[in-house]
């Protein structure tokens, strides 16, 4: 169990109210864990803000921020530093934080300032490891704001940049490009897309999709799901529709089957969604096995004017499944176990997929989500059809309207934030604000497998190149099922004994993860060493950017669903 620093420790961190608070109830950790497997520990009593946006950086440290126009925060700024801003909405000058740093080893956060408002606003990681934050609302909705990690943890803070943006981007999404551009998709009212870098003056591109798409008045567009694929195209899901975008000469190069039901799984709608793990292999046809997008969750079809009337419609409980290199791909329909809106979906370091977060009823907005989704659930790609899907351990707190979720690399999942509320509200509502910061361990991370864990011992080289030869040596005490010989081959269709996996840093809002991606690296050979336990794999680097984009991942070597602690590898 993770060491929580003592109240006295945060004193600097927190206005008095809180602080009184600290001390009568403590700020030690506590785990529960239910019958549905995998275990929740509570890290922190209050972090001080709502964590409606989270991006975990290479440094392993995460940021967060809410909305500078929700009133003041239960953080304060260090003394003498405020907000001066006479375009906010709620407050002129605010002496409170609405961005934190997280620092995962000590559990410590430190305020950030941030000057412009970053409400329901995208993200991306740029290959040099700063995250590139775009848009939100009122005066910083053509804000580029940048945050460069560094070694101390006191110093770094937010640089913005005004009117960098062609466009008001609010409710957009960012994904980082090949050559390490980001493209900037839609918003409220953006029917095109950009870029950033841009030109001087900043351009935009049309985009007439997003405008088929705009439902009135609920949009059910808004955070589209944008995917990179291996052959340098976009995937984009709107609404019930999903199309593959040449985004650098504006063609539309086909349109997908809609999703059957007709019920739109964008925001408000809000579903989610995730590229399924990229497998390589110079075997197949383009260097890659089939490449599938899962779309899960969402709203039904008049769900958002029904919930404003006071009429929580009971959410969608399908997912579809679109493999995109089949020549006629048609949409592969499931049912969860339990039906979700404003659910987060992330690949976890051994490639399955976790859903977690949300509501069963109703959809997103302003208290506009009931029933609260409290058990995680964990999907299997390659498991057979109807045998996908598990139920995890329950939550006890509700993580409804801006809650968020990011995979830390010990393999753990942190969880914060859910404020479906206009402004800060602890009482007299349904679900108040939510200030606790969790983190779940699903149950690779149990003591039951703890023998079998793969650690990563060496790595020659923590960056790398394209189509590159890469020798890991790693320890294992318990293998399960060793043979001698050639024992990286296959043992099913869809995964190895011994897998080494990337898995790309997130941001991670309104119940989407801008820029999430896994690959497979591809296995060339492996052996047992003579020290005991010890042993080596061979495996190629992704074959071109389009295939993993320049930048820093999450590297795992997984043992049979088991994976190791991450380590930071940049590839460029």
């Amino acid at each position: 169990m993770r060491v929580v620093p003592s109240c006295r420790s945060q004193a600097l961190l927190l206005p008095l109210t809180v602080l009184i608070c600290c001390l009568l109830l403590g700020a030690r950790s506590s785990a529960h864990q239910g019958n549905g497997g995998g275990e929740w520990q509570l890290l922190r009593h209050s972090i001080g803000i709502s964590a409606m946006h989270m991006q975990v950086l290479h440094n392993d440290k995460v940021i967060m921020f809410d909305r500078t126009d929700f009133g003041h925060s239960n953080l304060s700024l260090p003394f003498g530093r405020c907000r001066n801003d006479p375009e906010d909405v709620a407050l002129k000058k605010d002496c409170t934080a609405h961005s934190l740093v997280y620092d995962v080893a000590t559990n410590v956060p430190r305020p950030l300032t941030v000057q412009t408002d970053t409400f329901c606003s995208s993200g991306a990681v740029a290959p040099n490891g700063r995250l590139v934050q775009t848009g939100g609302y009122n005066d910083g909705d053509r804000v580029v704001r940048v945050f460069s990690p560094c070694s101390d943890f006191e110093d770094c803070d937010w640089h913005e940049f005004p009117n960098a943006l062609a466009a008001r981007r609010w409710y957009a999404t960012n994904h980082i490009l090949p050559d390490g551009r980001i493209i900037i998709v839609g918003g409220r009212r953006q029917f095109n897309y950009e870029f950033f870098p841009n030109s001087d003056p900043p351009e935009k591109f049309d985009l007439p999709f997003l405008q088929e798409t705009h439902d009135v008045p609920d949009e059910n567009n808004l955070y589209p799901f944008v995917h990179l694929l291996p052959d340098g195209n976009l995937f984009i899901f709107a609404n019930t529709r999903s199309i593959l975008l040449d985004y650098v000469s504006g063609r539309i190069l086909r349109e997908f089957p809609e999703i059957p039901g007709k019920n739109p799984r964008n925001y408000p709608s809000t579903g989610s969604s995730v590229l399924l793990p990229i497998r390589l292999s110079e075997r197949h046809p383009g260097g890659v096995r089939a490449v599938e997008v899962l779309v899960c969750g969402g709203a039904q079809k008049g769900s958002f004017a029904k919930a404003i009337a006071g009429e929580f419609v009971t959410a969608l409980s399908t997912c579809g499944r679109l493999r995109l290199t089949d020549p006629s791909p048609e949409w592969e329909m499931e049912t969860m176990p339990m039906p979700r809106v404003m659910s987060d979906m992330l690949i976890l370091p051994n490639g399955q997929v976790l859903i977690i977060n949300g509501a069963m009823s109703g959809t997103a907005g302003w208290q506009l989500g009931r029933n609260p989704a409290l058990n995680p659930v964990i999907y299997q790609p390659g498991a057979p059809r109807g045998q996908r899907f598990s139920v995890m351990s329950a939550s006890p707190i509700p993580r409804l309207y801006h809650s968020t979720a990011v995979v830390l690399p010990d393999g753990r999942v942190l969880v914060g934030g859910s404020n479906p509320n206009v402004n800060y509200s602890f009482s007299g509502v349904d679900y108040p604000t939510e200030l606790r910061l969790e983190a779940f361990s699903p149950p690779y991370l149990s003591p039951e497998a703890a023998e079998s864990r793969p650690r990563i011992v060496a790595l020659p080289a923590g960056e790398f190149g394209y189509k590159q030869s890469l020798t890991i040596e790693f320890e294992l005490t318990s293998w399960t099922s060793m043979e001698e010989g050639m024992w990286w081959e296959e043992y099913n269709e869809e995964e190895e004994e011994v897998e080494v996996k990337m898995l790309s840093p997130t941001f991670t809002t309104h119940s989407f993860s801008m820029n999430q991606r896994m690959v497979v690296l591809e296995m060339v050979e492996g052996s047992r060493l003579s020290a005991p336990s010890m042993y080596r794999v061979t495996v190629l680097s992704p074959p071109t950017a389009a295939a993993a984009p320049p930048g820093y991942y999450m590297l795992f070597v997984v043992h049979r669903r088991i994976p190791s602690p991450g380590i930071w590898v940049r590839i460029q």
